[in-house]
């Protein structure tokens, strides 16, 4: 996203639009967005800098890292806000900016049970307790036998 800033009158101004989500460049095959990148922007001139805030949307289907199915997460920033230097040139490019906050509100490890509306598969064979039908090993008895 890109804001001429001869444009900006002294009392800012606003933005509104999306962005295709090509712009926030995911190589992760486990994240793929499904939605464009939102913005609702309020902008502004100061001190040899530009200022952004407003929110950031997007929504994208991920692989939950226990059962591997696919499932829809939408992302929302409410309160973004950012300060970027004004160079020579009379436009600044805020993409990677915006990809920087929606990339990091990713989460790390996905859970298809992240909203508490569904059950995740692989949680409950995780949590499953294991038939004992037989008395465990000792697992120092291989140890203790050791000739040194």
């Amino acid at each position: 996203m890109k804001i001429h800033t001869l444009q900006i009158p002294p009392e800012g101004k606003h933005i509104e639009g999306e962005d295709p989500s090509s712009v926030l460049e995911l190589q992760d095959p486990m994240v793929k967005p499904s939605a464009g990148l939102s913005y609702i922007l309020d902008v502004g001139l100061s001190d040899g800098g530009l200022f952004a805030t407003g929110q950031l949307r997007s929504a994208f289907q991920l692989t939950c890292t226990k059962c591997l199915e696919n499932f829809e997460y939408a992302i929302l920033i409410p309160d973004f806000a950012c300060q970027v230097e004004l160079g020579s040139s009379e436009e600044v490019d805020l993409t990677d900016v915006l990809r920087e906050d929606i990339v990091l509100a990713l989460p790390a490890h996905p859970h298809c049970d992240w909203n508490g509306l569904n059950s995740c598969p692989g949680m409950h064979k995780l949590t499953e307790e294991p038939v004992q039908d037989e008395k465990p090993k000792p697992v120092w008895d291989e140890l203790d036998r050791l000739k040194l």
